[in-house]
């Protein structure tokens, strides 16, 4: 790929992308109402809960929200509490700056709109095979935020028939995908130290520090590795 070379995004590779993610996508949906019942559990009105998944668009940190919700919102570690847990956002959107750098601010910027976990690691992963599209980030990322939204939607008006999303297995479908992503990449020495030290770390935080805290902590292991150890540009 041309260093001068844009993100090419087109309306076919929009599409491109949001077919590739739908599949995912449809797991993601099953969160969105679990969310819409617990929110409408928690005494938010509908239309409260419709806005918090369509501008917020963060799972987990919706869900943290919600453990905080009551008459009295403790705003402070509210914030801080979801910072914690979407920190690993500042480290992902890093990873891309190099390449969406070269389109213009507003185009770059509303790209990343709909940044999620899934449709970065296709995107990281179709970078690493020479692909220079946005499909995947931008269509992908659209398909995750409409299922995620009509999950919450679905949640809000059927949510009690799925009390509990975990028993169906489904938690452990976007842990398998990162998974592939990360199996299906380019593979170094360097990139398998950073997610070997990486893993320890999240481990390490998961069992040791404050809840949530294992994301950031595994994320900024894995970055510092990759940073000591640079790639060899000759």
């Amino acid at each position: 790929m041309s260093d001068h070379t844009a993100p090419e995004l087109s309306l076919a590779v929009f599409r491109q992308g949001f077919w590739r993610l739908l599949p995912i996508s449809l797991f993601v949906a099953v969160f969105g109402a679990a969310f819409g019942l617990a929110a409408a559990q928690a005494g938010l009105p509908g239309r409260e809960i419709l806005l918090m998944s369509a501008t917020v668009f963060a799972g987990t940190a919706q869900f943290a929200a919600l453990e905080m919700w009551g008459t009295e919102v403790p705003v402070l570690p509210l914030l801080a509490t979801t910072f914690a847990i979407n920190a690993r956002m500042l480290l992902m959107g890093a990873t891309l700056y190099p390449w969406m750098s070269r389109l213009p601010p507003g185009r770059r910027y509303a790209s990343l709109v709909v940044l999620s976990d899934a449709n970065w690691a296709m995107n990281l992963n179709d970078l690493q095979s020479g692909r220079n599209a946005l499909g995947a980030l931008v269509g992908g990322g659209f398909a995750l935020w409409l299922t995620w939204l009509a999950g919450t939607l679905a949640g809000m008006v059927f949510g009690s028939a799925i009390t509990d999303p975990q028993a169906l297995g489904v938690d452990m479908v976007m842990g398998c995908f990162m998974l592939s992503m990360v199996l299906a990449g380019r593979r170094t020495s360097r990139t398998v130290l950073a997610w070997v030290v990486g893993g320890m770390a999240a481990y390490a935080a998961y069992r040791w520090l404050p809840e949530n805290s294992h994301v950031l902590v595994g994320a900024l292991a894995g970055g510092l590795v990759g940073a000591l150890w640079l790639e060899d540009k000759a």
